[in-house]
């Protein structure tokens, strides 16, 4: 570094002291938030393999006692003795995670591309209430949606749960700043070609966003995949259940009263393992579609 030509010798014993001790302090920061991200799925995992007479104790030992693999088929069966078919949750958590998808690129992609290129009177302001929308909190809205969706006898449907979430504000601001990056001259040019706003959309805008429409895909699967609240209103038939509602609505006492922990924290091992192995596959376009979007304003 050019900064140790113009230091003595203890200012670099010094400079390089310091230099280590903020690593050793950095990674011990790292190691600490690991830990607080791993061990609650280390103990879900460790719960779905104990037996229900360990799980009655008193206390409870970091390893289980012995390992019951049995559990995970034993989660399926569970489900099937109440009526219910764990696969049939991964069906219809595809099915609207899919659908809820597919048609929201479809409409964040259009209205990015409006407030991105083109000029209509009133976009900036529109733009602004779009933004404002993302100040208030989710929830407000699931008693007006819900009294929609009843009005018009869509409960227990898929179109109850893939229809309010097809166009979100947050994707649509995230894919403009992509778009604004792309630059004014390239879309004046293939205007001057007779290239219509359609086409340049299709052949230019899209693939140079790629990496930002890969991130909306995967982050509003996962956002489908965990969702709870909105699905939990809506589906009221085990058939229609997700699978998070499916986690806390079949794996109870013949009572209704308890949890059959053990199986619950297999199914929703099952639940999460596919989910964090599409996040590790696919982190690298997370990141580059985050970094793209947050260049320019």
């Amino acid at each position: 570094m050019q900064q140790d030509l113009f230091m003595t010798d203890d200012e670099k014993r010094r400079y390089k002291v310091k230099k280590v001790f903020t690593k050793i302090g950095i990674y011990i920061f790292l190691i600490i938030i690991a830990l607080f991200i791993v061990i609650p799925f280390y103990w879900m995992v460790a719960t779905a393999l104990r037996s229900t007479n360990e799980l009655g104790k008193t206390s409870i030992s970091f390893f289980p006692e012995v390992w019951h693999w049995e559990n995970f088929p034993g989660a399926f069966k569970f489900a099937a003795d109440r009526n219910a078919s764990f696969l049939r949750f991964y069906l219809n958590t595809i099915i609207v995670g899919a659908a809820t998808t597919i048609l929201s690129m479809i409409s964040v992609t259009f209205a990015a591309f409006s407030f991105a290129r083109l000029n209509f009177k009133g976009r900036d302001a529109l733009f602004a209430i779009f933004i404002a929308t993302m100040m208030i909190p989710g929830e407000i809205f699931v008693i007006s949606n819900f009294s929609t969706i009843s009005a018009w006898g869509l409960n227990n449907t898929y179109t109850a749960m893939v229809l309010p979430f097809i166009v979100d504000v947050f994707y649509i601001f995230f894919l403009r700043q992509t778009f604004k990056q792309i630059p004014d001259e390239l879309y004046f040019a293939a205007k001057v070609d007779g290239t219509s706003d359609f086409k340049y959309l299709f052949k230019v805008m899209i693939p140079m966003a790629k990496a930002t429409l890969t991130t909306i895909f995967i982050l509003s699967m996962m956002g489908t995949w965990n969702a709870y609240i909105w699905p939990n209103l809506v589906a009221t038939s085990p058939d229609m259940y997700l699978v998070s509602n499916g986690l806390l609505t079949i794996y109870r006492d013949i009572d209704g009263t308890g949890t059959i922990l053990n199986y619950q924290m297999a199914a929703a091992t099952m639940v999460t393992v596919p989910l964090l192995i599409v996040f590790l596959l696919l982190k690298k376009y997370i990141m580059r579609g985050v970094s793209r979007s947050g260049i320019k304003g």
